[in-house]
């Protein structure tokens, strides 16, 4: 069975939108005016964690990896280049490729700026298992996995992706981006609150840019063979 597809009626994405918003608005307000409770919770969460990474270094060390290298916002970037060099090759669709460059330049301008105007510090310890710099909201690793892997899905849901490339394609992105906000925890270098506003701001991100791109262009009505996953003549 094969993902809703483009040629059908879309449905309205208003309400998801605004929901989003508001959500990315509410949590700014709060960290920015820093209300109590949601510090409190904060120090709590961050708190039990760093006491873990501190008492189990050879899993903080894997976990180093994977914040470091496997989803370090570099190596997002470097997904989102691959996706524009496929859809270059394979959809000789230049418009899009630089869509997809320009809603990526756009989520990192907005972490920047946001943790500029915010300038939140960083948990700081006695004892600390990493480092980060700059200022703590919201987290760029969070956001930037949240950006890509929402473009990567939403260019396979595009184009007609079988059930198989499209299950292993939403498998990966999940764990990513839930796994790189539980390292960036883990590791003791942002607030859960950071987590939090980098996925949603992340998501909000992708779903203005595809909502536009998608409005302006309209659907995709023929399907690509070769994105399928299943059985076919270039198989």
């Amino acid at each position: 069975m094969h993902p809703a597809r483009t040629d059908s009626p879309p449905r309205s994405r208003a309400p998801l939108t605004a929901a989003l918003a508001t959500a990315c608005l509410l949590l700014l307000v709060l960290v920015a005016a820093g209300w109590r409770p949601l510090l409190d919770l904060d120090t709590s969460l961050v708190r039990s964690l760093h006491r873990r990474a501190v008492e189990e270094p050879d899993l903080t060390h894997a976990v180093r990896i994977l914040s470091d290298w496997v989803w370090d916002p570099w190596t997002m970037r470097a997904g989102c280049a691959v996706l524009v060099v496929l859809v270059v090759w394979r959809r000789r669709d230049r418009v899009l490729a630089a869509w997809l460059v320009a809603t990526c330049a756009l989520g990192t301008l907005v972490q920047q700026v946001l943790k500029a105007a915010v300038d939140r510090d960083r948990p700081v310890w006695s004892d600390p298992v990493d480092s980060a710099h700059f200022a703590a909201f919201p987290s760029g690793h969070a956001m930037t996995a949240t950006v890509v892997c929402g473009l990567a899905l939403w260019l396979l849901r595009r184009y007609g992706a079988g059930s198989a490339l499209w299950g292993a394609a939403l498998a990966v992105s999940v764990v990513s981006v839930l796994g790189v906000g539980v390292t960036r925890l883990w590791l003791g270098v942002h607030w859960p609150s950071d987590v939090l506003g980098g996925w949603l701001l992340g998501a909000l991100t992708v779903l203005l840019s595809t909502t536009a791109y998608e409005k302006w262009r309209g659907p995709e009505a023929a399907l690509a063979p070769r994105l399928r996953g299943t059985a076919g003549s270039d198989a």
